[in-house]
């Protein structure tokens, strides 16, 4: 049986998720769901984690959901088909909500709820030949679970283009309207990563999971004084932490802070992980 996600996680405690199912174009069917979520939540509660990157195994980065699989939904039942699609929801939203910076290593075609994925993680670097569509329409569907994370990357205007036209775009493309943050060449593309995940590991781990919270909150509220009070409270919490303390006195001494440091004794890398 094909592990569908492999997951490693290497010595500075960069995990990288695969999603392995290269024969349909990476596309994920309920058991891919069910260990791609599994692996995001117990990586998201693992200390040791720094950060995660998600790409996909050959020639494509992810087709989105399994249309095979789909197809069967004609037979389920109006309960069946909530509950297959809330499935899906969840992985999504447990991507976008992992308390670990998450960075998309996209390579090769990206359809429908590839691009979710895309959206969903943090950060984004794509190669110059990759390829996106929000291909939904043209199957007589809608990008129901992936809009959030979507049309909160490229917005509203450009979500309705490239949502109702269900029309290709390239990754100079894609970077325009903001669903990449960066191109490289293919070749250059994993050094490109690494030096994300190099500049990554110089925040505080529980700044960036603060970070990560605060950002749909202030981005979705009101500028009002319930989001001032708000705001107030977050960053009066935070600056009594130990992290915090350390990097405001590693500021002021001219020193690296703590949480760059190797660990003593660093942990050799761990075997893969499969599902």
């Amino acid at each position: 049986m094909t592990n569908k996600i492999i997951t490693r996680i290497d010595e500075d405690g960069n995990a990288t998720v695969m999603l392995n199912r290269p024969e349909v174009h990476n596309a994920f069917d309920p058991e891919m769901v069910e260990a791609l979520t599994a692996d995001l939540e117990a990586l998201g509660k693992d200390a040791e984690v720094r950060s995660v990157v998600l790409v996909g195994a050959g020639a494509s980065f992810c087709a989105g959901a399994d249309i095979a699989h789909m197809k069967k939904s004609a037979s389920y039942t109006r309960k069946q088909n909530y509950e297959a699609a809330l499935q899906s929801a969840n992985m999504f939203h447990t991507l976008y909500t992992l308390p670990k910076p998450t960075v998309a290593c996209v390579r090769g075609p990206v359809r429908g709820g590839g691009c979710g994925l895309v959206a969903a993680c943090d950060i984004a670097v794509a190669s110059r030949l990759a390829t996106f569509r929000l291909s939904e329409v043209k199957l007589g569907i809608i990008p129901a679970m992936i809009s959030p994370y979507v049309i909160g990357a490229i917005g509203t205007r450009m979500s309705h283009r490239y949502m109702i036209t269900g029309e290709e775009f390239d990754s100079a493309e894609a970077f325009r309207i903001g669903l990449v943050h960066e191109i490289a060449e293919e070749e250059h593309l994993n050094v490109k990563v690494g030096a994300l995940l190099a500049v990554l590991y110089t925040s505080g781990p529980q700044a960036i999971a603060a970070v990560k919270k605060l950002i749909p909150l202030s981005a979705n509220a009101p500028i009002d004084r319930k989001l001032v009070d708000e705001t107030s409270k977050r960053i009066a919490e935070i600056r009594a932490t130990p992290e915090a303390q350390e990097g405001l006195c590693a500021f002021l001494e001219k020193r690296r802070a703590g949480w760059t440091d190797p660990a003593a004794p660093r942990a050799k890398p761990r075997a893969k992980k499969k599902r």
